[in-house]
């Protein structure tokens, strides 16, 4: 099964932090050897940028995504 991750491509979710996210994301999944059972998508702006930044992996929404946060979120849900 393929896990598919939003990122929220919105100027204030990128400006917040969604950029570097994006970048921790290939890292992270390159390192961990994901490659084929992850896909990146970008998500259109929801106005939720109070927020940001959002993530959505699997139809499952996280905000204010920080880049430690985020290595927890990978761990539970591309590794658990």
């Amino acid at each position: 099964m393929t896990t598919e991750i939003k990122v929220c491509m919105g100027s204030a979710c990128f400006a917040k932090g969604n950029q570097e996210n994006l970048e921790y994301l290939k890292e992270y999944i390159e390192e961990h050897n994901l490659v084929a059972n992850v896909s990146i998508v970008g998500a259109l702006c929801e106005n939720k940028c109070s927020e940001g930044p959002r993530i959505i992996i699997n139809d499952k929404e996280y905000t204010n995504v920080t880049k430690d946060k985020l290595e927890e979120i990978l761990n539970t849900c591309l590794k658990g």
